[in-house]
């Protein structure tokens, strides 16, 4: 099975069903990036082909099995689509999504980025994140190939760096390219940020989190760094890039969470 197969939805009367692979889980509850990938390419099918941004609420846990989508487009303009879309489970909602669609190649214009990839050694010098029987690291780390830094790698081994931050690199299994749905997945695929912040590892809720889509990414591995700088008010944020292998930016991310439960 691929991540394309993994997330494929199918148009029934008003709304599209898909349904939750094994293997796409953190201790028995399917990750949050995949989760809005399968809502957004619903999404996609009622409006236009291109996620640009991505928001989602998170409602419930999400379970192997059958889900329901109930796209709905707000807007349709000239160049952007607006589409709410809910993500319904057998028993009850899992995720609220609110989205902006476009064609690939209808934006275009001028490009400032501010900033570089982050500096990471080579993969094959960075440890690679294996599932393990216990449930840490979780099972849906056998769908990606992912080697982090080996600084913030230390966290699985009981030794957070310090530093709210993971940076690693990462590529879908057997070279699968990877499309703008599979970067949402992506933005969320990293452990927690506060996993090395030397405070309890435990399971983080994640509330509500956006997204941004800027581009395709060429083929090959993908640089990402994850970070967090504010922890209060019992919630935290998780601030994410991408970049592809020719060194451009494809997407960001935000994400809020609650604080660790024990």
């Amino acid at each position: 099975m691929t991540f394309t197969s993994d997330t494929a939805v199918q148009a029934v009367e008003d709304h599209y069903t898909a349904a939750i692979r094994p293997g796409w889980d953190i201790r028995g509850n399917a990750n949050g990036g995949y989760l809005m990938a399968l809502g957004a390419r619903a999404m996609a099918e009622a409006s236009r082909p291109h996620p640009v941004s991505v928001t989602a609420h998170f409602l419930s846990p999400g379970k192997v099995g059958p889900i329901s989508i109930h796209p709905q487009v707000v807007k349709a303009g000239r160049t952007f689509s607006t589409v709410r879309a809910g993500v319904i489970g057998p028993e009850k909602p899992l995720i609220e999504l609110l989205g902006s669609f476009c064609e690939v190649e209808s934006v275009d214009g001028s490009v400032m980025v501010d900033d570089e990839p982050p500096v990471l050694p080579e993969p094959e010098d960075c440890p690679r994140v294996i599932p393990h029987e216990g449930g840490f690291p979780p099972p849906m780390m056998g769908q990606v190939e992912m080697r982090m830094h080996p600084e913030d790698a230390t966290l699985y081994e009981g030794r957070p760096s310090g530093q709210p931050m993971v940076r690693g690199w990462i590529r879908l299994c057997d070279d699968e390219p990877v499309d703008a749905f599979g970067l949402v997945m992506i933005a969320d695929a990293f452990p927690p940020t506060i996993f090395n912040a030397n405070l309890p590892v435990s399971w983080v809720p994640t509330l509500e989190m956006t997204t941004q889509v800027r581009g395709i990414p060429e083929p090959g591995w993908l640089r990402c760094k994850f970070s967090t700088r504010f922890i209060t008010g019992g919630v935290l944020e998780e601030d994410g890039e991408i970049w592809d292998s020719s060194g451009r930016l494809v997407a960001l991310s935000r994400q809020l969470a609650l604080m660790p439960r024990g």
